[in-house]
């Protein structure tokens, strides 16, 4: 952006150790939009105090952050959300200035691999087989608990890149590989756990009017694509303790998934120098409240 007098003396008041001060100039500058951003990383550049280039770091981030907000409302209001634009949004998040290309590339030539494999004489079982033996083997994608110490696994293009990912992350990847491929499997609200279910092909997803538990074949666990029986499940309820009532067997919407994604995103960034990503997080999973 062409820097005229108004920009050059806001520039210039970042470095005021009054921090209300600080705040106006904040205010103004993300006025002015993200055309203002190379300007403040050429400041960056210039500048040999640390504390003014983190005071430049988080004014970067609020901007790519304000835009984030507008374009997940606008997911959130769209009548088709779209799981593999919800997972991307939210990778936005840490990587604003990501390309998609390669995402997009890899999971096209998961799918790819996939559908050359299925016919319409397989089985569920043998549908679910293929798919968790091409993104396990073949692609060999490894599966881990979900750990707040690694962030990077909650986010789909480390996830592609780095061939890890956590249970929400691979559920997410498996989800968007079989709604590609029109193969019934959604993921379910079961207590402290990220499962998949694949639903009978007679189950209307649009009415929910059915009992859920029964409607499901099998469950699977996106951490690596083990296929769980009915038995298996109840004897995890039994564990917990805990009732496994009908709520549990619904299928979540993609809108949920996402929110789910953020908050427990969100659980990475504990630690004081990061509380407020922690808060900028929730807030974007309160957006997607119904």
């Amino acid at each position: 952006m062409e820097e005229n007098r108004e920009i050059h003396a806001l520039l210039h008041l970042i470095d005021d150790p009054d921090e209300e001060v600080f705040g106006a100039v904040s205010t103004r500058l993300i006025d002015f939009g993200k055309g203002i951003i190379p300007n403040l990383e050429n400041l960056w550049e210039n500048t040999i105090s640390e504390d003014v280039q983190t005071r430049i770091e988080l004014l970067i981030h609020r901007l790519h952050y304000r835009d984030l907000t507008e374009e997940i409302e606008a997911w959130s209001k769209n009548i088709h959300h779209d799981l593999l634009t919800g997972a991307l949004l939210v990778a936005r998040f840490q990587y604003p200035e990501m390309v998609t290309t390669q995402v997009y590339q890899d999971i096209e030539k998961l799918r790819r691999n996939i559908w050359l494999e299925l016919n319409t004489y397989l089985t569920p079982l043998e549908q679910v087989n293929v798919l968790t033996s091409i993104l396990y083997n073949y692609f060999n994608i490894k599966g881990t608990e979900v750990a707040y110490q690694q962030p990077e696994e909650f986010l789909i293009n480390k996830q592609l890149e780095t061939k890890r990912g956590n249970a929400i992350a691979n559920g997410i990847l498996y989800l968007v590989l079989s709604e590609l491929l029109d193969i019934p499997v959604r993921a379910i609200n079961i207590p402290k756990q990220f499962v998949l279910s694949y639903f009978k092909t007679d189950y209307d997803f649009s009415r929910h009017t059915e009992n859920f538990m029964y409607k499901s074949e099998f469950f699977i666990d996106p951490i690596s694509g083990q296929v769980f029986t009915h038995k298996d499940v109840e004897t995890y309820f039994k564990r917990i303790n805990v009732p496994p009532v009908t709520s549990y067997f619904k299928p979540l919407s993609n809108k949920r998934i996402i929110q789910v994604l953020l908050e427990e995103f969100s659980k990475c960034f504990s630690e004081e120098s990061n509380k407020y990503k922690k808060q900028e997080l929730m807030a974007l999973a309160s957006l997607l409240d119904d």
